[in-house]
């Protein structure tokens, strides 16, 4: 899609949100490589399994949006709404979300690799369930594993509920769990010794 088609695209969805008239943007799997949608309103639409790599986001209103298995690889969200957005599945890896709003984002099973402005810490636990991890996103004081997204404590309340029978896979977590808080602690005494020098 060429950006004159995108803009097409955009002005209709920003007068289906004005009045009702125009149309709801659904670009799911569309090939948005290096797209300009900077401040462009995109609020609850469908961008699910499409391809932002390189994109820039940047202010963009993406609230309530599907980016759900999105490739969003070094794509510009700085200062971009992404509040209530699905980004369930999502390749971050590299993208600037310097700002970004994410409060109440679904963020599980994204690729959080080396995103900027983010203190992200994964942990790989071997279970039972393939691949899974717990990650820790500080700045958000979120925690998610599989299905789970929430806070500190709601994590410690669901492995007690889901594994009160099965004090190995506790401790487990647990031993994950601890890992993460060292290393977050870690980064900020780094924090802390650089900006003193």
């Amino acid at each position: 899609m060429n950006q004159a088609e995108l803009d097409v695209v955009i002005e209709k969805h920003e007068k289906w949100l004005r009045d009702g008239y125009g149309e709801r943007a659904n670009l799911s799997y569309a090939d948005l490589r290096r797209a300009d949608l900077s401040g462009a309103n995109l609020r609850g639409a469908n961008l699910s399994y499409a391809n932002l790599s390189y994109a820039d986001l940047r202010r963009a209103d993406l609230s309530g949006a599907n980016l759900r298995h999105s490739n969003l690889r070094r794509a510009n969200l700085s200062g971009a709404n992404l509040r209530g957005a699905n980004l369930s599945g999502a390749n971050l890896s590299y993208a600037d979300l310097s700002g970004a709003n994410l409060s109440y984002a679904d963020l599980n099973w994204i690729n959080w690799r080396d995103v900027v402005s983010l203190t992200v810490i994964a942990v790989q636990i071997n279970t039972t369930r393939k691949n899974n991890q717990i990650t820790y996103i500080k700045e958000l004081e979120i925690w998610t594993t599989g299905c789970f997204q929430g806070t500190l404590e709601e994590l410690k309340d669901s492995i007690e509920q889901t594994h009160a029978s099965n004090d190995f896979l506790k401790r487990r977590y647990y031993r994950a769990i601890n890992y993460i808080l060292t290393e977050a602690d870690f980064e900020e005494d780094l924090e802390e010794e650089n900006n003193e020098i």
